[in-house]
């Protein structure tokens, strides 16, 4: 059976999500109010596999607590960071946290490779130097015989990395299962009265797979 190995990068895909929202809800401050739906997102990357790791970072607001916790409770080992603090920047930090475990999964692995599934936008780092970067991170993968799934939104994602991973192994377009992966909270008083919209069933069918 297939090891399918999860690799979360959240802040990435959060921010994705917000420059997508106004549009895609007809609301000017909609990406204020947008969330992700963390239970329906994590399907949505091993979709019904058998998940022999998952990892996840993000950042350490109060609100997500609940959220961060729901996925520990599945089995996903979270990583939090926090932005006020991190000297280097927020997102640095956890993308090297990340690219250091997949490569030592590599590593622990090696001769029996399985499916990485990469949830990012993030392509930066390719030309800086070796190693640099989740590209080469999954180039390297790659070699040893992993295959390779990207999920993205189509706009925010890294354009080499989107087509090496097209070429490669597989793109997931997450702009297809928008609805799904994504809610709405309502509008906070003071504001224009807009209702909640809630995430829908996810559907599956048409998740490619490596």
């Amino acid at each position: 059976m297939d090891k399918i190995f999860v690799y979360w990068d959240n802040s990435n895909i959060f921010i994705g999500a917000q420059g997508l929202a106004d549009e895609r809800e007809g609301s000017p401050d909609a990406s204020y109010r947008l969330r992700v739906n963390f239970e329906n997102m994590y399907r949505l990357a091993h979709a019904d596999r058998a998940v022999a790791k998952a990892l996840a970072t993000g950042s350490v607001p109060p609100q997500l607590r609940r959220l961060w916790s729901n996925l520990r409770s599945k089995g996903v080992k979270v990583e939090l960071y926090d932005r006020e603090r991190s000297l280097r920047g927020e997102q640095e930090v956890p993308d090297r946290f990340l690219q250091l475990e997949m490569m030592e999964d590599a590593l622990d692995n090696n001769g029996d490779p399985g499916i990485v599934v990469l949830l990012t936008g993030d392509g930066k780092g390719y030309y800086e130097g070796p190693g640099k970067g989740f590209h080469c991170a999954l180039e390297r993968m790659h070699k040893r015989g992993w295959r390779i799934e990207v999920l993205s939104w189509e706009y925010s994602c890294n354009l080499r990395m989107r087509k090496w991973a097209e070429e490669n192994g597989v793109f997931v377009a997450l702009d297809d299962f928008y609805e799904s992966v994504t809610f709405v909270e309502e509008s906070e008083p003071g504001h224009p009265p807009v209702a909640r919209r809630a995430s829908l069933p996810l559907d599956l069918s048409h998740r490619k797979k490596a």
